[in-house]
């Protein structure tokens, strides 16, 4: 599917492009589409050798708190909740640790660790694969639960509000956190239906109730702070939290005989390995949305989705902010352009700058993540994952929406 969906976009792209040139009289379109091309082509690469160190760094590190025991300890947590809604991965297996340091981080908000984490999860569980350039059935709701994971702590959303002059920057906090949550349970009870997966189990509903009565909690004490505040407590919270990871791993596996020196350099060295094998994947997706953009082809979609819900009636004021959630699972850079340009255009403060920024928050890069998890472990076939995501998209955007206007009207 994903193949077809890449198709459609250079196909409609170029299609638009001819129109502009043809029709309009914009002759200067082929150029602007094939600079978009170029510049997704560096950008691909740019992207690639910056997780270089990345990835060295944090796959070192793994490999020390595999060789110690660590992750299989910190992984029996969830294991009896991953366990039943991934039943094809063995309860002792390392892939749940790696799951469960991925999703750890996500929540954090910790993009620049749960990158290396959700890599090192694709690898370990794609040693269960029975065919290796097809997902598994763990994979792909994997994938969902990245693409459409509740992040605690949407910091860069209210800095940029701040940057715009919002009188209250936190004011869509609460907000955020109600949308990305029904983007991550639509995502997670769509695959589960797919794969036929009982989301009614004693342990996965206790697990449920566990998360989501945390999440209110939190909801209930950070909802009180100024950005500021906001920003501060939990930067101090998650560098804490990672710090103490890091010496935690190393010292656990010196005091059991390991020697971690070498451990971590052996880890390390897939970093590099890793950060060039996903440049193929990251350029085939980039140039495709550069083509998208360039064209004008976002523009147009907007604008029918106007007409026709103004024709059907429906207050239109949403369709100011649809160009981020439209942008948002194809580029994260994009959406968060298209955010900030919708701030300036209609202020910080009103329905469209507070729109666009819940919906900033709400979801996740879908193809960004899907060429880069793919292209890690050479995935050439993802079944049925592409509709999966783009469902929890779908939710997490509907959700947006209803959000924003029961809190801004």
């Amino acid at each position: 599917m994903l193949h077809k969906i890449w198709l459609a976009f250079i196909v409609s792209a170029f299609v638009a492009t001819c129109y502009n040139v043809f029709v309009t009289g914009d002759l200067g379109s082929f150029q602007q589409v094939m600079n978009a091309v170029t510049s997704m082509a560096r950008t691909s690469v740019d992207i690639a050798l910056g997780l270089i160190g990345l990835l060295a760094f944090w796959l070192g590190i793994f490999k020390v708190a595999e060789h110690s025991g660590l992750i299989s300890k910190f992984s029996r947590l969830l294991a009896p909740f991953l366990c039943r809604i991934m039943p094809d991965i063995p309860r002792d297996h390392p892939a749940l640790g790696s799951i469960t340091m991925n999703m750890s981080a996500n929540i954090l908000g910790l993009d620049n660790a749960a990158t290396p984490f959700g890599i090192k999860a694709m690898q370990d569980m794609q040693t269960l694969a029975p065919i290796k350039d097809t997902l598994t059935n763990s994979q792909i709701l994997f994938l969902v639960l990245n693409t459409s994971s509740v992040t605690l702590f949407p910091i860069a959303v209210f800095l940029y509000r701040a940057e715009q002059g919002a009188a209250e920057p936190t004011d869509v906090f609460i907000p955020i956190l109600l949308a990305t949550s029904a983007s991550t349970l639509a995502g997670l009870f769509v695959t589960c239906t797919v794969q036929k997966i009982n989301l009614f189990n004693k342990v996965v509903l206790l697990y449920l109730v566990a998360i989501f009565s945390f999440l209110a909690a939190v909801i209930l004490y950070f909802s009180t702070l100024a950005a500021e505040q906001l920003s501060a407590q939990s930067a101090l919270i998650a560098n804490f939290a990672l710090l103490t990871f890091i010496v935690a791993v190393l010292v656990i596996g010196w005091r059991k005989g390991q020697n971690t020196y070498e451990q971590f350099v052996d880890g390390a060295k897939q970093g590099f390995e890793v950060a060039i094998s996903i440049i193929p994947y990251l350029l085939a997706m980039l140039f495709a949305i550069g083509m998208l953009r360039a064209s004008g082809v976002l523009d147009l979609v907007t604008v029918q989705i106007s007409h026709l819900f103004a024709f059907m009636g429906f207050d239109t004021r949403f369709v100011d902010g649809l160009p981020t959630a439209i942008m948002k699972p194809l580029s994260g850079s994009g959406a968060r352009a298209l955010m900030i340009e919708t701030m300036q255009f209609h202020g910080a403060d009103s329905f469209a700058g507070r729109l666009a920024s819940v919906l900033q928050g709400s979801t996740e890069t879908t193809f960004y993540v899907l060429a880069v998890y793919l292209g890690a472990v050479g995935i050439k076939h993802s079944r049925y994952a592409v509709g999966c995501c783009l469902a929890a998209d779908f939710a997490g955007i509907f959700a947006a929406i209803l959000v924003s206007y029961w809190f801004f009207g």
